[in-house]
């Protein structure tokens, strides 16, 4: 089988793909043939030894993917080889086939596809968390979601409208953000054109948002938090700008917010229990039409250092995803 290799860290074009010894799953694991692998920020990062999780060289990356199960190793009770799957792990989707911890791995869904049942995992997970756990986000709140045309932005619109949340998506051209409206967005500001106080002044009456979600960072974190309603709550997700704020610790002390972290990856693994029924949650509404990704690409296995590239220099909406098979 072929898989994506990193032997030293560096940019995408760095990743080579090589021919490795079919899988065989262990007492306790699943083998699975993968059919897609959801493509996330943190990918870039990982390869580069810039993320929290930091595996030996060499390794595969990826940690989200949906296939077909080939064989079931001792101690496995739950899943059978043909059953189609999802699962999250650590490193590894990036290949044709994977051995992972049955624990990680779920029944698709029915009437879900490869791609679509890739790419819910990491992005509607760490949302769901974000939004509904962390933020506590009520019916008739407003939240603010930065870098709103990412996989988690709209993620995070399409849980804020689940929740009857007023949702103000903020993205950096009219093409993304015409995607934001797609996805339940009420309404929208191109913070590369306006001034972003001014237009969260304007989309709340003044008044400010209740959350704001943001996966951003860099230089608008802090015209956004000075925007924030009182006892606010603002979520700091991640850092695609690449520049880790700071903020003045006066401000949260003015508007009585709170700075709240968002550790999806932690939650799972402290909180298997909570995290698995917010999954449930997500799976309910997604077959109720209230969550629904959207796939912007789709590359074969060896294009896999351009999926990275393109997701590094901010050219994706919504969810990209490797097809292993191809």
């Amino acid at each position: 089988m072929k898989a994506v290799l990193c032997k030293s860290w560096g940019l995408p074009d760095t990743l080579v793909v090589e021919e490795l010894p079919d899988v065989a799953p262990g007492p306790g694991q699943v083998a699975i043939d993968v059919h897609a692998a959801g493509v996330n920020f943190p990918d870039v990062l990982i390869i580069q030894n810039k993320y929290q999780f930091k595996p030996e060289l060499p390794f595969t990356p990826g940690s989200e993917l949906s296939g077909v199960v080939r064989a079931v190793g001792e101690g496995v009770t739950h899943l059978k080889a043909g059953d189609k799957v999802l699962a999250f792990v650590s490193q590894g989707a990036f290949q044709q086939q994977v051995a992972v911890p049955a624990k990680a791995v779920m029944p698709m869904p029915p009437g879900l596809d490869f791609d679509t049942a890739a790419a819910v995992t990491l992005t509607y997970g760490t949302s769901h968390h974000a939004v509904v756990d962390r933020a506590q986000l009520k019916a008739g709140e407003t939240m603010l979601v930065l870098g709103a045309a990412g996989g988690v932005g709209l993620a995070a619109i399409e849980i804020g409208k689940a929740l009857g949340a007023r949702v103000i998506a903020a993205a950096s051209t009219d093409e993304k953000l015409a995607i934001c409206k797609e996805h339940g967005a009420d309404a929208i500001i191109n913070y590369s054109t306006e001034d972003l106080r001014e237009a969260i002044k304007a989309a709340t009456d003044g008044k400010g948002p209740d959350v704001i979600y943001d996966p951003v960072g860099g230089i608008y974190a802090e015209p956004a938090f000075r925007s924030i309603g009182w006892r606010g709550r603002y979520l700091v997700i991640g850092f695609a700008n690449g520049e880790i704020p700071k903020l003045p610790l006066n401000l949260p002390l003015l508007k009585g917010a709170s700075i709240v972290g968002v550790f999806w990856g932690e939650f799972a693994r402290r909180e298997p229990k909570a995290n698995a029924a917010a999954m449930q949650e997500l799976m309910r509404w997604m077959a109720e039409g209230k969550v629904r990704p959207h796939i912007s690409g789709r590359y074969a296995l060896a294009e896999t250092p351009q999926a990275l590239n393109d997701m590094a220099a901010r050219k994706v909406t919504g969810k990209i995803v490797i097809q292993p098979q191809r």
